[in-house]
């Protein structure tokens, strides 16, 4: 099945392959929770739900009615952006030789990146899908103020106070808010030490800088990341001036254990405007 309509573009598979390879390398950039979460797949287009959690009665029967025993399911979300490529360029390329701007496909899976992010991270709260950061049954603290140096280890350790106490014993991850993450270059008074050297120490999985509020420190048993299609470029049409292609994955973030998860809220520093991120140099 030809579920990315690649036939009636006519490219040759050298121009899809160095889409893809651009594409796959920008998304990299921006990718966090693929890191430090375990992928399972992929399974492919087709893959369009997963059970979560166990079987189990909708209610209780009573003695002379029968039961009726329910599993739960979340959806899982195709993520798709479009993106054009000039006909008289890939012509170029293709007969002359000349450089392909691919600079489209690369904003384009960035796009989708940043919106695979926002789903690990923050869910999508009006289909019930959870993220780490509004998963009901997580854990958290509120943390202080990380300008203060001894303030950051101090909660990090709070945290993983926590999951060690329920169970979660590591190797933890952490992902941070870029003010937090960038703050952890200072050094210790007195020491040639980074907060972030430090930290690492604790953080076995990896600290990461993400595109949050506050910080998640998390047992990578909390649950997996299941990938339906990873991402691909397909074709949509073709008007005579541009190639109308798109770049398409589907992937979820399927909670097993919540309280593998612990949120730290942070005063100061803590919050991070849209506009604010960083862009990718050109």
């Amino acid at each position: 099945m030809d579920s990315l309509n690649r036939n009636p573009a006519a490219l040759p598979e050298a121009i899809w392959r160095a889409v893809e390879e651009a594409a796959i390398d920008a998304a990299r950039e921006r990718l966090t929770g693929r890191r430090f979460l375990d992928l399972e797949g992929p399974f492919g287009p087709g893959l369009t739900a997963i059970e979560v959690g166990n079987d189990d009665y909708c209610r209780q029967p009573t003695a002379d009615e029968a039961g009726a025993v329910m599993g739960r399911a979340v959806s899982v979300p195709m993520l798709r952006k479009s993106f054009r490529l000039s006909v008289r360029r890939v012509a170029a390329h293709l007969d002359n030789g000349q450089p392909l701007d691919l600079t489209p496909a690369e904003d384009a899976a960035e796009a989708v990146a940043d919106r695979e992010e926002e789903f690990i991270y923050r869910g999508q709260p009006d289909f019930h899908l959870p993220g780490l950061l509004t998963q009901e049954g997580r854990q958290h603290i509120e943390g202080g103020d990380w300008s203060a140096v001894e303030r950051a280890l101090a909660d990090v350790l709070a945290a993983v106070t926590r999951l060690d106490e329920a169970g979660y014993r590591g190797p933890y991850a952490l992902a941070l808010a870029p003010p937090l993450f960038n703050g952890l270059f200072r050094l210790y008074p007195g020491t040639d030490m980074l907060q972030l050297e430090h930290l690492r120490r604790l953080c076995t999985r990896g600290i990461y800088k993400a595109p949050i509020e506050g910080g998640v420190l998390v047992d990578p048993r909390l649950g997996e990341l299941i990938l339906g299609q990873d991402l691909r470029a397909g074709y949509a049409s073709q008007d005579g001036v541009h190639y109308h292609l798109y770049l398409s994955e589907s992937i979820v973030l399927r909670i097993d254990e919540p309280r593998a998860i612990c949120t730290i809220g942070t005063a100061g520093g803590a919050s991070e405007r849209k506009d604010d991120r960083p862009q990718r140099a050109r």
